[in-house]
């Protein structure tokens, strides 16, 4: 998902800088700061399970690779 979709779906707030060269910032919205629970499971979890994952992408690639 792009930023600017993040900004639509209300997840973040983005604001330009009149400086030179623009800047622009984003921030967490209170919505957006609602899914870092979430994703710090889902983090926890990925953390976890790397081997697993890695360990099945080279099964199914010499598998597919043939």
């Amino acid at each position: 998902m792009v930023p600017r979709g993040l900004e639509r779906d209300g997840l973040v707030t983005r604001s330009v800088t009149g400086s030179v060269p623009p800047r622009v910032e984003y921030r967490l919205t209170p919505l957006g700061e609602s899914l870092l629970p979430v994703m710090a499971v889902v983090t926890e979890w990925a953390e976890r399970h790397i081997g697993d994952i890695d360990a099945a992408r080279t099964a199914y690639d010499s598998i597919t690779s043939r």
